[in-house]
Parts: structure tokens; sequence; C-alpha cells
């Protein structure tokens, strides 16, 4: 066993101060230091974890609002965060998991971790970064490839747009999307992400929609013809303009719609009639109804990955203390690439 299991350590959690109302502020969360004794109770089914890796995603700011009408529970005052991670299991009383496995699913944000029922996926491939768990390997992963291959069916030489483009899931979305043969363009809102996208990841074009002052008339620059596939990231009125340039039976995968989430009323679309006049299909989803198709999805794009043929760019902070400001970062633009937390190292 690991020399610290038994001992009592100090555990550093990040905790939400109160509901949040309109945009979130690093005051709204502190950090918590207690202690945690490292050992699992008697007669228990539990796993022992060392948190590695947080993954920061958007729709923890959903479940900063005291929410009566979302699928996300929201988060209890005065309590640690949660979302998802990396961790190395510390002890296991568990017959899934044993001392030394790296795993990745729910976590809460946290150093140390007591998890009485492990809902967890353990981690076979450890030739590339475990922190990719957090991301390209992990949830937001899942997410680019059922968006994607499943909801919107590409075709070869189809023309296809990603808003919030260099984000977590973005910027695998447009590398699936040359990977099948589409023409393929993105938005994102610096110069430094528009030349990721463009030079990196290999989008055909991209653009700083913070400099668009008409969204639909740069949309109709890079597609005189019409798009055929959108993945939506951020809604609002990049929404609005998308469906004035859809192709006949054009596809929308809704992934998320950033740009209301800070918003205390959401924001109204006005071109819906688009769906019926250009006979759009339009579908929202949520990567864990996909998760039964992740061992198809790595035998996809592990090989991608080990022939640096899919590339994938993180942005990691360190330490509990900068939990508060990765996360918001999120909102401002701040990251580049998937925004990871580490908590420790192997």
């Amino acid at each position: 066993m690991a020399a610290s299991v038994g001992k009592e350590v100090s555990n550093k959690q990040l905790i939400l101060r109160d509901y949040v109302t309109g945009s979130p502020k690093e005051s709204d969360m502190y950090v918590k230091t207690s202690t945690i004794k490292l050992e699992i109770p008697n007669g228990s089914k539990a796993v022992l974890l060392k948190n590695l890796y947080l993954s920061c995603d958007p729709v923890m700011r959903i479940r900063m609002n005291r929410a009566e009408d979302s699928i996300f529970a929201s988060y209890t005052p005065g309590s640690a965060l949660s979302g998802y991670g990396v961790a190395k299991v510390l002890d296991s009383r568990h017959p899934d998991y044993k001392e030394g496995d790296f795993v990745w699913g729910p976590a809460e944000w946290e150093e140390y971790s007591l998890v009485e029922e492990p809902n967890l996926t353990k981690i076979h491939h450890t030739d590339v970064p475990l922190s990719y768990y957090t991301g390209i390997l992990g949830y937001p992963g899942i997410t680019a490839y059922a968006g994607f291959y499943e909801i919107c069916s590409p075709k070869k030489g189809e023309y296809v747009f990603v808003s919030s483009a260099s984000g977590a899931v973005g910027q695998l979305v447009g590398q699936f999307a040359k990977l099948t043969g589409c023409y393929v363009v993105g938005s994102a809102g610096s110069q430094q992400k528009v030349d990721l996208l463009k030079n990196k990841f290999g989008f055909d074009e991209a653009f700083n929609y913070k400099e668009e002052h008409d969204l639909n008339a740069a949309l109709k620059r890079y597609f005189p013809n019409g798009i055929d596939i959108y993945f939506e990231n951020v809604g609002g009125k990049m929404l609005d303009a998308v469906l004035l340039n859809m192709r006949d039976h054009g596809r929308i995968a809704g992934c998320g719609m950033t740009s209301t989430y800070n918003l205390d009323e959401p924001e109204g679309i006005k071109n819906l009639m688009f769906i019926i006049y250009k006979r759009i299909r339009m579908e929202g989803f949520s990567a864990i109804e996909y998760y039964h198709l992740y061992p198809k999805f790595l035998d996809h794009i592990l090989p991608y990955i080990r022939e640096s043929k899919i590339v994938y760019v993180e942005d990691i902070a360190e330490g509990l203390e900068n939990g508060a400001a990765a996360l918001l970062g999120l909102f401002s633009g701040r990251n580049v690439g998937k925004q990871v937390l580490a908590i420790a190292c192997e």
C-alpha cells in the first residue's frame, strides 16, 4: 500500500460559498483545508483516491444556480465543487479497483476523496498524458465524437462550422471534420486562437467573432454556399446567424450554449422558422447518453493521437488555490485549449 494510507492528512477543497446569479466571481468560491484519514471503513466497498487532475467545464456554472428545472444537479453551498477528474487509487475494498489503478470519472474538487459507490473508468492506456482523460479521452472527447458522427452524420465534402472552436470539444470536432474530408471553419475569441485553429488544428478558415459586427455577413463570407453541419457550443446571436446560413437538410448538434450561462433571463432566438424553411434537424444531447460508445471511441481516436494525426491543446493551471480563476476563465476566454486543474503529479 501507499505509505500515506492509514494516516491523517490535510485535504484542501474548493467550496462554493452560495448560489450565484449573473457572472460568478472568484469570491463566490474559497479554499478550505480540513483533514481526512486515509482509510476505508470496515465493511465498505469504497475506494480511496488521490486526485491528480480536475476538469474545468462550462456546465459547472449551471450547477452554481439554484436550479429547479435543470438536468444538472445544483451544488450545495458550503460544499466542495464536483465534476470530472483523473485520480490514483490509494486503497480499495471494491472488487473492480485495486491500489495503483488510474481512473477517471466523477470527482470532488479536493486533494483526496473517499468514494463509497465508485462509478469510475479504469485507465488502461498510459502512453498518453493522464490529463487527457479530463478532455480528449474523457467526456469532452466522447461529446465531440458522438455529436459529430452520431448526430450530424457527416459526409465527405460537406461544409462544417464549429463555434468555440478552440475549446475542449471544438478543437476535436474540427479535426474529425477534416479527417472526414469536410470543409471546416471555426470561430474563437482572439487572434491567438484563430491562428491556433488554422495552424495547429488544420481548420480551413477561422475568425474572431469579437471583431465581427455582423455575424450573418461573416458566415456568408466563409460559407457562400451555406452550412451543412453546425456544432453548437455558444447559442445566442451566433445560433441566430447560423440559422440564416444553413443549407437544406442541415444538421445542428446542440452541445452547449455558453453565451447564456451567466444571463438571468435566457436570450431569445429570432430565426427559428428557418428550421422549417430549410428542413434543418437540430438535436441537443449529453455525452453521458453515449458513454456506451467509449470502447469504439478509444479504438477510433488513440491511433490518431499516437500518429500525431490528431493534436490536443491543454491549458493547465496548478493547485486548488487557482481553481476558481481557472474555472471562471472559461467565460472570459482566458484559457487556450482544454482547461485543466492539476492537483498532484504522478
